[in-house]
């Protein structure tokens, strides 16, 4: 326990002694025996009301006005033992749903249920049940707000930085100091007084008492001061009334004028016109205060806005001179829905009228909408203050798949949707209900940046994806139900077409290639495969416009869950679904309806049947974002091995492949690489891969020839066969030192492909039979007797094949073998279960490939924050191996014994790392918030379904 103690305080007690007694004793022996008397009446006081401090952990399950979904640690204590009330801050029972558990002292654990959280001042109160409790027995902390005087010793007794229990000491120094300022979009305590300490609190202690000697709790922690040893206490005053009026079981009402004021010091009075004889008239009558409350700022469109403004100087509201904000919110309390009559002072000039008090509660959010993975709510007070605006609109707390596609960002104020002014979350719900799946509507908005100012961006509409329901707070069970909303029956969805033209080029190339390109947008729903980022453009080319074929690289259309759209000549968009994604190489197929294009003259691509060589003359065609054609005149400089590091999220990353590098490449575009005669040689595509932490890109040519054979199996719907290793290439001089023989040696520079090199596995795919046969390091000679040294050589060699004869050079001898290959298909996946807030699939082949890890069990591939995965440690990257010791060894098996599990309930899982290091962890199921879901994909696209 660490100690600050008052030089003051010591200073009296010594001196005391010494005017009551003559000096039998030195000063030093007296001040001694004071400090520990005072020590051991600390000590009996901490001993008896700890165990009524309890340790809070809380999961905001969705972001809600000022706060985003997370987890957390806080601190709270009993304030009626009976009833199991517990008061903490405010920020800690959170505006909106919210799971919490209190542990006490003894680590018993209870369920708490968010009974309070004041509009504006920061305090809240949980209740949880008393006979859950069974080895400690609390007793009730009571309430003390008259004692908080300045000079008074006081203790804190929190989860410090994390502790179970930190007690922290220091000194009353101020008692009206200005509410803490956490910054614009942030809640903010204001028409208040802070009590302050020196006393250096951190993460985990808000919510925690601020005691005196006698046990009696006399302010609230709420904040500290960064980079100080000051910290930031609530005075009690308003808490104890909300408090009785709780425990009466009454409501607590809450009024407000919607105007911030400011304490100002009388000489600053003086400056804005206050009248001397009103000072001496409030001096006279408060002699302790040193100023008055002046009007800081009015809410636009509130009741007040014609009657204050910003510097008037409040003298009387109801006959009654005010100086403080205590008495200020009592009137304004009792006042809720009526008048009151305010005296005010402006400029020297005497203002006096009525003003109807607004109801706090009534213009603070208790319900929201979930669409589309976002959260939307009526505008709260708390935010219209900082967007200076009246509170009216519907605020993005979270933008979600839909609006986040939309560019649409959080904190966003919308205004309008689809021609219809939305000033609340009715007038949005019954919008929103109109649109039918796909649908796209008008969104209008202003941001905080540009409050002033309103963007326009173009919303489609999703009902397929996530649920969308409307969920109001509850505070009699302290969970927010939700009631389902369903796409309108008028709608099913339908895509809508239309057609268009190409615009005429003088160049003659653009004008034969444009009719082949297409924009291409992809947004992912779902973070999977270690892929978190959810939007995505590029440049597709028609491959067979018969049949709507098109092809894209994969950091344009990363996986098959998503949707894909198609802009034709920058005017026309319909959509188009995944129908291959390649296994091994940064390329997908696309396939559109040509039927929603009419009569627009698209055309397939002329692939060359010629590969480039170095010193070819190119040109690089692409379009904008915007749709608009890009060309870059260029030549062949080189064909290389592609040399990626390995991903740290475990996504996608291309191997075994020589590509293009061009002269002054552009890598603001993609798209294709034209020869002179015209024809497509090679895709320009983009590469994603991992620096560190930071996602980086580049733009390689990809050789037509594998797009060729791509197509090729699209067609036939067949399977591509991979011998499952990864190579490098290592020239043959190097090969020498690994005691490669002369003759083979030879054969290698004398082969078919003669390339002088020789390639050598350097990483071998998780589970696959060449896992188990060949190794790391091996030098491949041979497939099936013919002599191989490319990348491309070794996958025509193996790609229809089910075994083939691989002849290796290991440990200074040839070695043959049998290899089975393994038959790998264009669907990358079929299944994606979301569950306590993970979501989870089959271990992808980038990850097995990647890692060498069994391709068994079931893997998390990310987690919401504020859900039960958060919270208990269930990582991404991590695979389940095992639920309550039973084996999960595929998706399926675990769905299975998922079901009929109560809500609340614990789970045991064992899980194993990307270096198969295994942990056990518990984690408690929430079934409200995060109900279990499967995504299943079907020939007619992914399907979403309960799996209870």
């Amino acid at each position: 326990m660490r100690q600050l103690l008052s030089f003051c305080l010591c200073l009296l007690i010594c001196t005391g002694a010494l005017a009551a007694e003559a000096p039998a004793e030195v000063p030093g022996q007296v001040l001694q025996e004071a400090v520990a008397q005072e020590s051991a009446g600390w000590a009996r006081t901490l001993t008896r009301i700890a165990q009524s401090v309890v340790s809070i952990k809380v999961d905001q399950t969705r972001a809600f006005d000022t706060e985003w979904n997370s987890s957390a640690q806080a601190t709270g204590f009993v304030v009626d033992a009976a009833r199991g009330l517990i008061l903490t801050n405010r920020h800690v029972v959170t505006p909106g749903p919210v799971t919490a558990e209190a542990i006490f002292l003894n680590r018993e654990e209870v369920q708490l249920r968010a009974v309070y959280r004041d509009p504006v001042h920061d305090f809240g109160i949980y209740r949880y049940d008393p006979a859950k409790l069974r080895f400690i027995h609390p007793e009730s902390l009571p309430l003390y707000p008259e004692g908080a005087r300045i000079g008074r010793e006081i203790r804190v007794i929190g989860n410090n930085a994390g502790e179970q229990l930190s007690i922290l000491a220091g000194t009353l120094a101020r008692l009206d100091r200005d509410a803490p300022d956490y910054g614009i979009g942030k809640y903010n305590d204001f028409n208040t007084f802070y009590l302050q300490a020196a006393s250096g609190t951190s993460g985990g202690s808000s919510g925690s008492p601020v005691v005196d000697i006698q046990g009696r709790v006399i302010a609230l922690n709420a904040g500290g001061a960064t980079g100080a040893a000051s910290s930031f206490y609530l005075p009690l005053d308003r808490v104890k009334r909300a408090l009785e009026l709780i425990q009466a079981g009454e409501p607590v009402p809450r009024g407000t004028l919607q105007a911030r004021f400011a304490y100002t010091p009388y000489d600053e009075l003086k400056r804005l016109g206050l009248d001397g004889r009103t000072e001496a008239a409030v001096r006279n009558a408060f002699p302790a205060v040193t100023g008055m409350l002046v009007v800081a700022e009015v809410q636009p469109g509130s009741p007040a806005e014609k009657v204050l403004q910003p510097g008037d100087v409040l003298i009387k509201v109801n006959e009654r001179y005010i100086t403080q904000f205590e008495p200020l919110a009592d009137i304004l309390d009792g006042s809720v829905g009526k008048p009151v009559q305010v005296l005010i002072e402006r400029g020297g000039r005497v203002v006096d009228a009525a003003i109807t008090v607004s109801d706090l509660h009534g213009i603070t959010p208790d319900e929201y909408l979930e669409v589309g993975d976002g959260i939307v709510h009526t505008l709260s007070y708390q935010q219209a203050r900082h967007f200076n605006l009246p509170v009216a609109g519907v605020y993005v707390a979270n933008p979600g798949y839909i609006f986040g596609a939309a560019g649409v960002p959080r904190g966003a104020v919308i205004r309008a949707l689809d021609g219809t002014q939305v000033p609340g979350l009715d007038a949005f719900v019954e919008a929103v209900s109109k649109l039918g799946q796909g649908e796209r509507a008008l969104v209008r908005y202003s941001t905080i940046d540009d409050p002033a100012s309103i963007q326009v961006a173009s919303l489609r509409m999703d009902w397929r994806w996530f649920a969308t329901r409307r969920c109001h707070r509850d505070d009699a069970t302290g969970l927010w139900p939700c009631t389902d909303l369903a796409a309108p029956a008028d709608k099913a969805g339908v895509a809508s077409g239309g057609s268009t033209t190409f615009p005429k080029y003088t160049d003659a190339k653009l004008t034969r290639i444009a009719p082949s390109l297409v924009g291409v947008t992809f947004d992912m729903p779902y973070s999977i495969a270690g892929i978190t980022e959810k939007n995505y453009y590029g440049t597709g080319v028609i491959a067979d416009a018969a049949r709507g074929l098109v092809v894209v690289d994969r950091n344009t259309v990363p996986v098959s869950l998503g949707d894909a759209r198609l802009t034709f000549a920058g005017s026309l968009e319909i959509p188009a679904r995944v129908v291959f994604v390649h296994p091994l190489h940064n390329l997908a197929v696309l396939q559109y309806d040509p039927a929603l294009i009419g009569s627009t003259p698209v055309r397939s691509a002329r692939l060359a049947t010629r590969p480039l060589r170095i010193g070819d003359a190119v040109n690089v065609v692409g379009l904008s974002r915007d749709g608009e054609i890009k060309q870059r005149a260029t030549t062949v400089a080189d064909i290389e091995s592609l040399d990626l590091p390995l991903s740290r999220t475990m996504q996608f990353r291309d191997s075994n492949l020589e590509v293009i590098q061009l002269l002054n490449a552009p890598q603001e575009f993609d798209g294709v690489i034209v020869d002179r005669g015209g024809a497509v040689a090679g895709l320009w595509s983009s590469f994603a891969y991992e620096d560190g932490r930071d996602m980086q890109q580049q733009n390689r040519g990809v050789a037509i020839e594998l797009v060729a054979d791509m197509l090729s199996r699209v067609e036939d719907g067949g399977t591509i066969n991979s011998l499952e290793a990864e190579f490098s290439a290592i020239a043959l001089a190097a090969a020498r030192r690994f005691g490669l023989s002369d003759e083979w040696l030879a054969r290698l520079s004398n082969g078919a492909e003669a390339q002088r090199r020789v390639l050598i596995i350097t990483r071998l795919v998780g589970s696959s039979p060449a896992q188990q046969l060949l190794q790391q390091g091996d030098l491949l000679l041979s497939i099936d007797d013919k002599v191989i040294s490319s990348y491309r050589g070794v996958e025509t060699a193996v790609a229809d094949r089910p075994r083939v004869k691989v002849t290796v050079w290991r440990d200074g001898a040839e070695l043959t073998l049998e290899v089975p290959t393994v038959a790998l298909t264009g669907d990358d996946f079929d299944k994606v279960l979301l569950w306590a807030g993970a979501t989870l699939h089959a271990p992808h082949r980038a990850m097995i490939a990647q890692r060498g890890t069994a391709a068994e069990g079931v893997y998390v591939a990310y987690f919401s924050y504020g859900s039960p995965a958060s919270r208990y440690g269930l990582y991404p990257g991590r695979r389940i191996t095992e639920l309550d010791g039973v084996p999960t060894p595929d998706l399926d098996s675990f769905i299975k014994l998922l079901r009929g599990r109560a809500d609340r309930s614990s789970v045991r899982l064992k899980t194993i790392t990307w270096n198969n290091a295994a942990e056990v962890i518990t984690l408690k199921l929430d079934e409200h918030y995060w109900p279990a879901y499967l995504l299943t994909r079907t020939k007619s696209g992914w399907q979403r379904q309960d799996v209870e």
